[in-house]
């Protein structure tokens, strides 16, 4: 894998800076002061927002209290998608701070999954990793690993130790030299105006005849929509961890470097701000 660890360093270490406001309609014994916090771009809403809960439970009754989850002006924010990929799609044009609305009532069932307890994000996470896996190395990597070493990618997420946990997926990140790059790239490109959640392809990141694909040839084949001819405005920007990279860059390199955690790299494509 190439050694830019800057690069890495900086996608783990990416913030969001949030304010989160108890919904109107929820009751309390006094009002509910907003709680700011900093958000970790590749962790989830759910597994950072214990001291969120606590707070807004200072005003409530217990028997006030179900589930707890979150809104952005109006959409349910899906728990189980990277926090940083929720921003980029639903308010990467808006100011900061990211103002999100909690709820501990009327959870939104056919919207939101539930999660009970950090075991349910683990379970996702790591099926994400294997299938990550399997899609770069038929699943060699991720099925050679000890019990111990899936354990510890995982608690290198929920503890945000950037060392722990890139020691082991440094592992899922490397490929035969002569191959040049994994067997698929794991990407999902999201669309804030499509029902269908994401797209999802199989894509090699050399061609049959030995050509590096990029982003732009991934976009060309999968949704050529978001690729604006030279003589057009361009309508959707195409946004991987809070930037546009150029479409010229190499799809591996961004598979190694910009992937979210889970191994995937999560592509928003959003229409350019028409001010």
């Amino acid at each position: 894998m190439a050694d830019d660890k800057d690069v890495l360093r900086d996608v783990w270490f990416g913030r969001i800076p949030t304010c989160f406001t108890l919904y109107q309609d929820e009751i309390t014994e006094r009002e509910a002061e907003p709680f700011y916090l900093l958000l970790p771009r590749v962790s989830y809403l759910t597994l950072v927002t214990d001291k969120v809960k606590k707070h807004f439970l200072k005003v409530m009754k217990a028997e006030d209290v179900e589930e707890m989850w979150f809104d952005f002006e109006g959409t349910s924010l899906k728990w189980h998608y990277p926090i940083g990929l929720l921003f980029d799609l639903h308010a990467s044009n808006t100011a900061l701070p990211w103002s999100i609305t909690v709820h501990f009532k009327n959870f939104p069932e056919r919207d939101l999954l539930h999660c009970p307890s950090n075991s349910v994000i683990e379970a996702h996470f790591m099926s994400s990793i294997k299938e990550a896996d399997a899609l770069k190395h038929k699943s060699q990597v991720i099925n050679d690993m000890q019990k111990k070493d899936h354990k510890q990618l995982w608690m290198g997420l929920q503890n945000d130790k950037f060392d722990q946990f890139w020691a082991m997926n440094r592992k899922l990140m490397e490929y035969p030299t002569e191959e040049g790059g994994f067997r698929y790239i794991p990407f999902r490109i999201y669309l804030t105006m499509s029902d269908r959640p994401f797209i999802q392809k199989l894509f090699r990141p050399i061609s049959t005849d030995g050509y590096t694909h990029t982003l732009g040839d991934l976009l060309k084949e999968v949704y050529p929509v978001a690729i604006s001819n030279d003589d057009e405005s361009k309508h959707y920007q195409v946004v991987i961890h809070g930037i546009e990279p150029l479409l010229e860059t190499p799809l591996q390199w961004l598979s190694e470097h910009l992937s979210h955690p889970d191994n995937f790299l999560h592509i928003s494509v959003i229409p350019t701000p028409s001010d």
